[in-house]
Formats: C-alpha cells, structure tokens, sequence
C-alpha cells in the first residue's frame, strides 16, 4: 500500500487544474505545467482536492501511484511557490555572470563557457561566486544544476569546483610527505 498515494492533494486559490485524459495541466501564477500520466492511474479533481485512484494492485501500480501523487504535488508547489536551488563557486579566480538567459562560467579552463539556460529557468548571481537557479520545473530545474555542477565536479583535494550550497565535500589529505610535513627532495 501506497501511504503518500492516498493522501489527496489540496488545490490552492488562484491554480486551475485540468484533466483531459491522461494529461494533467496545472497554470498558477509562477506558470503552467503539464505531465501525463499513465493509464493505470486515474485521477479524480474535485472539491478543491485532487485523488490519485489506481486500478490494480500490481506492484507497478502500486508504485507509480505514490510517484504520480509526488509529480502531481510538485508541480502545484511550482506553480504557486516556485522551487530554487543554490550553487556554490570555490576556487580563485572562477566566476559566473548571468546575462539575461545565458549564464557565462570561468572555471579555469583556457575558455569560458557559456550555459544557455532553460526556457523557464533563471539565474541570479550573487558575488560572483553564488548562483540561485529559479523555476517552476522542479525536474529541469535539478536537470540544469546538476548539469553546471558538471562543467567543474567538487575536487577532493583543493575543494575547487562549483557544489551545490548543501553539499559537503570530503576532503583528501593529498601525498603522504607533504601531509606529514616533510621536506621534498
């Protein structure tokens, strides 16, 4: 049994929710959101609440019933709140400008790169050194940080690298000599 696919899931004022077959389209304030869903699934709007209903008890019914009640959830969130997600630049001299939707990155390559952001995704930089990625997408929104983490991964022996805010990077001590303070030849 499915504990988070029997919760129903409360519409707020000002979100419209419309159910045309298997496709769900959420539109708030922040934005409109489309998802399908699958056929084993059935859901029911009304009363201000949305019901996630599954025709089977087959394991993979039973699991795609909390993920679908999830994925609903999250994009009646985004469409009313927004969701973001923080980067962090270490590392002297690597930088990021956003300018408009392209957000220009020096990570100590022999070019800078430049990111062509999602259509409905934002960045505002911060010091140059924080970026806070903004959108209604919670997917593509993790999708796109994830994919400017990749451009310069965390190193594990100068922590150099772009890391998301919450991340801890587990540091190497390095050679055995030059942790042991001793002198190179």
């Amino acid at each position: 049994m499915s504990r988070i696919g029997k919760k129903n899931i409360a519409i707020p004022s000002g979100v419209k929710v419309s159910l045309n077959g298997d496709i769900i389209k959420v539109e708030g304030p922040k934005g409109v959101l489309t998802q399908s869903l699958s056929k084993k699934l059935k859901t029911d709007a009304s009363n201000g609440e949305i019901k996630i209903i599954r025709n089977g008890e087959d394991q993979g019914t039973v699991m795609l019933h909390g993920l679908t009640r999830s994925l609903v959830a999250n994009m009646i969130k985004g469409v009313t709140e927004g969701f973001q997600r923080k980067l962090e630049i270490v590392g002297v001299g690597y930088r990021a400008e956003a300018q408009g939707n392209i957000l220009n990155l020096s990570l100590g390559y022999s070019h800078p790169i430049k990111y062509v952001l999602p259509k409905d995704i934002t960045a505002v930089v911060d010091k140059q050194t924080s970026i806070t990625l903004k959108g209604a997408d919670r997917q593509l929104l993790g999708q796109s940080a994830a994919e400017i983490r990749a451009f310069r991964t965390p190193d594990p022996y100068k922590g150099k690298g772009i890391k998301y805010e919450e991340e801890i990077v587990r540091r190497k001590a390095g050679k055995a000599g030059k942790a042991a303070g001793g002198k190179a030849a």
